[in-house]
């Protein structure tokens, strides 16, 4: 059964965050990381499965991934799951609950996950005192927004060969920039249920659109998860250009 276990101890204090040796993500200013040592409550360890965040609930914390993989969704009342995004380090969870009162999808963890642990209730201060790491936030929506817009083209306009390519182009591109590949194999945690709720095809249809790219020697299909073997074949076949490389901020 997937466990989380959240602790007021720091295994990663924010003076020495792993993420700020990434080059995808912006330097820190001495005060920044002195109110964000404030800020932060703790980490939160997941195992792979543990749901991190329940839609239609209301969490008092927010949540910046710092090791891992997971993936944000929404379900229908019948069950049917409809996977939106994918979380990677760097990425901030819980937002939506903190203003809208109560969370109108789901995370889960598609790895053991670490997570960084922040009062909701002291927003405010950041967005009162620092008004540097407030904009930090609001870019970091924008992004969410941008992600989504590409995924939204994809399902509703590219082919079934062309939306799995995107797919595995996209997220390999990500989990590089931070870091959850480190210098191995570009093998992605995800089955092929993950690739249908995500992609909006039945999972019948999503196998024979996997082999279609083995078939082309694009990707290989593994027991632990799929191992993209030539990125800029993916990235020609979906049309995609790769977007802009861009340093981020994060929280």
């Amino acid at each position: 059964m997937a466990q989380r276990s959240n602790s007021s101890e720091r295994k990663y204090p924010c003076e020495q965050c792993p993420l700020m040796k990434r080059d995808a993500f912006r330097d820190m200013e001495a005060k920044e990381v002195a109110f964000m040592s404030k800020f932060k409550r703790g980490e939160l360890t997941v195992d792979k499965g543990a749901i991190v965040l329940a839609e239609g609930t209301r969490n008092p914390h927010l949540f910046t991934v710092l090791i891992g993989w997971g993936f944000r969704y929404k379900l229908l009342p019948d069950g049917r799951r409809q996977i939106v995004n994918f979380v990677m380090p760097g990425d901030l969870v819980g937002l939506q609950g903190s203003l809208m009162g109560e969370m109108q999808h789901s995370v889960e963890a598609l790895s053991g996950m670490t997570l960084c642990v922040f009062e909701r209730g002291e927003l405010m201060s950041l967005y009162r005192d620092h008004p540097d790491l407030a904009y930090d936030v609001t870019w970091l929506t924008a992004r969410e927004e941008s992600m989504l817009d590409e995924n939204l083209l994809s399902v509703g306009r590219r082919t079934a060969v062309e939306r799995l390519a995107y797919l595995l182009a996209f997220l390999v591109k990500r989990g590089d920039a931070v870091g959850l590949f480190n210098g191995a194999s570009q093998v992605l945690p995800i089955t092929q249920q993950h690739i249908a709720d995500t992609l909006g095809l039945s999972l019948v249809h999503t196998n024979k659109t996997v082999r279609r790219l083995v078939d082309r020697k694009l990707l290989r299909w593994r027991d632990r998860g799929c191992q993209v073997l030539d990125i800029e074949g993916l990235k020609e076949l979906s049309r995609w250009d790769g977007g802009t490389e861009t340093i981020r901020p994060f929280i």
